[in-house]
């Protein structure tokens, strides 16, 4: 059994260096959105707990990115927590919110990355807030692929959000409601969402099998790939993401077109 899953992994790694061989980095997305999703049935499967599950999918993202830094992608969204997980109950919320919180120091404190929080303030805990800001500003000037953590996320709230922001910024102007009317188009809404000055996801991926946004980025992948993988999110490999890759470079985009 162990010779049988040694040559397995052998045959995976040179299949994925043949892939990789093959790969136009001239045809790499530029920004990548990953619905993390498969923490818990990865656990369920393997015989662990909910917890150990979602620290075995935090350990997994610092292995992809590192695999985003080779193939030249410049921007990075991370789902890690939707509005609808801030539900859950305490004696799970809780537990994940620590080994998110892990996730984001651990980030930080890689000196390569820069981060930025996408997601709603008012339902994160005050500890959560406090880690963002400080991986916000810490980061500010390093010069590798800018990270999106997606945390307290939800697409339309983002959207309410946006409009928000608009009126809000109207009002301090001075301008009436029917000013305002007259002014609200594609790009303002655009320019008023957490990836305001960001350029829209050009490739999804989303794992363990389910084949839906689920509220990701609602507005900003009007124009996206999309890339449905089966393997749970700690399962996932090098090799699944350099087919979501070439998947990728093979599809001709139209933008609507």
């Amino acid at each position: 059994m162990k010779l049988r899953d040694n040559l397995r992994r052998l045959l995976v790694r040179v299949y994925a260096r043949r892939v990789e061989g093959h790969l136009d980095h001239a045809q790499v997305p530029k920004h990548i959105g990953v619905i993390v999703d498969g923490n818990r049935r990865w656990a369920k499967a393997a015989g662990g707990t909910t917890a150990e599950g979602h620290q075995a999918g935090a350990e997994k993202i610092e292995e992809f990115l590192g695999w985003c830094a080779e193939t030249d992608v410049e921007v990075v969204t991370l789902w890690l927590l939707s509005t609808d997980n801030l539900d859950r109950p305490q004696e799970e919320l809780v537990p994940l919110l620590g080994i998110i919180e892990g996730v984001v120091n651990s980030l930080a404190a890689d000196g390569r990355w820069r981060l930025h929080h996408v997601g709603t303030t008012d339902r994160l805990p005050d500890g959560m807030l406090r880690t963002l800001k400080e991986a916000e500003e810490a980061t500010a000037g390093n010069t590798g692929i800018l990270v999106n953590v997606a945390i307290g996320y939800g697409g339309r709230q983002e959207i309410v959000d946006a409009v928000r922001s608009v009126l809000q910024e109207a009002s301090e102007k001075g301008r009436t409601l029917d000013e305002v009317a007259e002014t609200i188009d594609v790009d303002l809404i655009g320019r008023h969402l957490y990836t305001g000055d960001q350029p829209d996801p050009d490739l999804v991926i989303r794992t363990s099998g389910e084949q839906r946004l689920s509220g990701f980025m609602l507005w900003q992948t009007a124009h996206s790939e999309y890339y449905f993988c089966e393997v749970f999110w700690p399962a996932f490999r090098k090799v699944d993401f350099l087919r979501a890759l070439r998947d990728y470079a093979a599809r001709h985009r139209r933008f609507g077109g």
